[in-house]
């Protein structure tokens, strides 16, 4: 499966990951590279939950460009 996540940097420097058609699937990581590993491991994890739960692995989302 293929999955769309953000990567943004905290106050603290840390790097912060989210899966947003996911809901909660977020991790962090010192650097970069080991914040994508780690929600690779979430994503999979969550999904993991989701199915035993029987909920729906993922929601619907959609990137928007707006103007402000």
């Amino acid at each position: 499966m293929q999955f769309i996540i953000t990567v943004d940097r905290d106050e603290d420097g840390m790097w912060v990951t989210e899966c947003p058609s996911i809901p909660g699937c977020i991790s962090q990581g010192a650097t970069k590279d080991e914040a994508i590993a780690n929600i690779q491991e979430a994503i999979r994890l969550c999904l993991e939950v989701r199915a035993e739960r029987g909920m729906p692995l993922t929601i619907e989302t959609r990137q928007l460009e707006i103007a402000v």
